[in-house]
């Protein structure tokens, strides 16, 4: 069950391969995650002495908390197996790859986050893409109207 998307992701990266991370949650931030008050939109991830963190997400207090509730935009480390890792490092030091959140979901219970490799896109790749959702949409439309 997806909680939170990352739509611009896909509009401003082509995503090469995509990786399932557990995150280091603290107290009540599950709670707010599964009610749904959880953003990526701001979100990026980087590799710090060989460990992942996910920065800039946002996890509002749950309002039942305490007065020990933690911070809405902390740094949180996510969790992989170090040979992902590696790995992961190891395609971003191409130039023009980076790591992006794609979207926050429920697996089994647990709190994942689902991240790609992507390569940015440049201003005429966005044209292009933009064209073919118009021409699809402009497709589906025709099809709709044809069938009546």
């Amino acid at each position: 069950m997806i909680i939170a998307n990352n739509k611009k992701a896909f509009f401003d990266y082509f995503i090469e391969e995509k990786y399932e991370a557990g995150i280091e949650l603290k107290g009540s931030e599950v709670k707010s995650i599964k009610a749904g008050k959880v953003s990526i939109k701001e979100s990026f991830v980087r590799i710090i002495n060989g460990e992942i963190f996910i920065m800039g997400m946002s996890v509002v207090p749950w309002e039942y908390g305490s007065i020990y509730n933690p911070e809405e935009r902390r740094v949180r480390k996510l969790l992989l197996h170090k040979k992902e890792i590696k790995k992961i490092h190891e395609q971003v030091k191409i130039k023009g790859y980076t790591i992006v959140p794609l979207d926050v979901h429920l697996s089994k219970g647990y709190v994942k986050v689902q991240i790609a490799i992507a390569k940015g896109k440049k201003n005429y790749d966005k044209r292009e893409s933009i064209a073919k959702k118009d021409q699809e949409r402009n497709l589906k439309r025709d099809l709709k109207i044809n069938n009546r």
